[in-house]
């Protein structure tokens, strides 16, 4: 399985960090993923195969109507961090501002869905963790500067039961 650090998966992150994939990227990926992980059960994500991933579930902020984002993220503390980046266009994605209406969510991981509450990671919160996240996807560096805007970092912590 090809790692982010990989020439395979250098080579995507290239791709990824052009403007030509920030307009087709986000039309393309998240509808195949979300297909994909529908029929294997959760259990498959294509950028799984470069960095953990996750498809988040919130509750649309206008809608109230679940709405499924597949994502990379990263496992800490037995919850995970995720990325707003929005494949560096320049507004945050709206599962970010779910996430800030209802902080209540779940994150499907390997096929477990995990009930978790988000908390958005404050200045120092995220200077300490942003090391760590580049280290799995370090093009978020290039969708923070083709961006203009400083990348909302969540924190997915798991729900008590």
């Amino acid at each position: 399985m090809p790692r982010s650090d990989s020439a395979i998966g250098r080579a995507v992150q290239r791709l990824a960090t052009t403007r030509g994939f920030a307009a087709t990227g986000p039309k393309l990926l998240p509808p195949v993923d979300r297909l994909l992980n529908k029929i294997t059960g959760g259990r498959v994500v294509l950028s799984q195969m470069l960095v953990p991933s996750i498809v988040l579930t919130t509750t649309g902020r206008k809608t109230g109507q679940p709405r499924k984002a597949p994502m990379a993220a990263l496992p800490v503390d037995g919850g995970f961090l995720v990325v707003g980046s929005n494949f560096g266009k320049e507004n945050h994605p709206a599962w970010t501002a779910n996430l800030i209406a209802n902080p209540e969510a779940t994150a499907t991981f390997k096929g477990e869905d995990i009930p978790v509450v988000a908390h958005l990671l404050d200045p120092d919160e995220k200077a300490k963790v942003w090391p760590d996240l580049l280290r799995i996807w370090p093009a978020w560096t290039k969708y923070t500067e083709r961006s203009g805007r400083d990348l909302r970092v969540f924190k997915l912590e798991r729900a008590n039961p």
